[in-house]
């Protein structure tokens, strides 16, 4: 069954990104399940930020799964990345995600790593970073074996990075290094603008995908752009997906009206 799920970012430094909710998050789980979200998908400054306990009560206390956390604030708010010239910032890198797997991990739910894959830089060589990306995924791939939890590489746009930017670039990336519980992100958002064919991409790599992000053309709401999703739908849907769309876009025109659109669009398409 293909579950909904909302992001909620309490990190200021994040405050110009895609994400529907901010700050306050009972406020903004209280919302979520007024709308009948199945899910939240998080962002926080650490895997220390929020108490365990705390969410546990209340995640229960409204109904509401956690689908997935962001590791996004390590590279924002820390600078680091998996592809940064200097060991020791990989390493903090690498420390930084684990610790996000962990707090996740507590509730079954995957991290997410996009920005912090970092980029192949002016005066390097492209598979030399693509090799520093490796081999840190190889040491997250492990420590997502040991909790049980799949981790979520997530195929950014070209103006993002200049290592991983279709679906298919990514399954390839899996299978040449055999890791075996890193999934794909695909994010509709991403897509639209590297994807030749969004529903083909889809049904060919879907054995690889853990995760969607719910985003239209313009990474507004969906139906605020002209993302064809019907057929996007029906493929993921015939292709037997079964996990969380989450709406990973702006909060446009405020938090509340992009909530409200999200869902309804999840239910025009997935109900």
């Amino acid at each position: 069954m293909i579950r909904s799920a909302v992001t909620i970012a309490l990190v200021p430094q994040l405050k110009t990104g895609p994400w529907i909710y901010w700050y306050h998050l009972e406020e903004s789980m209280r919302k979520a399940a007024a709308l009948g979200f199945d899910a939240i998908e998080l962002f926080t400054a650490s895997g220390h930020a929020v108490q365990p306990d705390t969410l546990k009560i209340l995640l229960e206390r409204y109904n509401l799964k956690l689908a997935a956390v962001g590791t996004g604030a390590g590279k924002v708010i820390n600078g680091l990345t998996l592809t940064d010239q200097h060991s020791d910032i990989r390493k903090h890198a690498v420390a930084f995600i684990k610790e996000m797997m962990e707090f996740g991990g507590r509730f079954g739910a995957p991290a997410i790593i996009g920005s912090m894959q970092g980029n192949s830089l002016p005066g390097t060589e492209h598979d030399h970073s693509m090799e520093l990306l490796a081999e840190g995924m190889h040491t997250l791939d492990q420590h997502a074996g040991s909790l049980g939890v799949k981790l979520i590489y997530e195929p950014l746009n070209r103006y993002e990075t200049n290592l991983i930017n279709t679906l298919g670039d990514g399954a390839a990336f899996i299978g040449r290094y055999k890791f075996k519980h890193i999934q794909l992100l695909a994010d509709l958002f991403h897509m639209n603008i590297e994807e030749a064919d969004l529903k083909k991409s889809l049904a060919e790599n879907m054995l690889h995908i853990g995760h969607v992000h719910f985003a239209d053309s313009n990474r507004r709401p969906m139906g605020f752009g002209h993302t064809q999703m019907k057929d996007i739908a029906n493929t993921l849907i015939t292709s037997g997906y079964n996990g969380y769309v989450s709406a990973e876009a702006f909060p446009w025109p405020d938090p509340d009206q992009a909530a409200l659109q999200t869902i309804r669009s999840f239910h025009q398409y997935f109900k």
